[in-house]
């Protein structure tokens, strides 16, 4: 059962202020002011990570994976593994790594 919130809190703010106040509230993609302001006030900040890198890593992730499954495949089934396959997945790789290092650095700059 969740706590029932029944104390109010009023406080005054300027129009700049409550301007300020929309459009944090608006990029952190939250569109109460209420939960912003309880978010705010509990945990003393909001973090909206949309990374399209993150998005670009999890679709190659799914390719190695799809590919690595078919190479195994093929090689246990023939014994032979060809170049151009072992390439691709090689360069999927190379491109995760990148597109890793790039994540790090972003969250690291936060």
């Amino acid at each position: 059962m969740t706590e029932r919130r029944d104390q109010q809190i009023h406080f005054r703010v300027s129009k700049v202020e409550l301007e300020r106040i929309r459009q944090k509230m608006e990029s952190c993609g939250i569109l109460s002011i209420g939960s912003y302001l309880r978010k705010m006030a509990l945990d003393g900040y909001c973090l909206n990570l949309d990374l399209p890198q993150l998005r670009r890593m999890a679709y190659l992730l799914q390719n190695c994976s799809n590919n690595l499954n078919q190479v195994a495949k093929r090689a246990n089934e023939s014994g032979q593994l060809y170049a151009a396959d072992l390439e691709d997945l090689r360069s999927r790789l190379d491109e995760l790594i990148a597109i890793g290092k790039q994540l790090l650095a972003k969250l690291s700059e936060l």
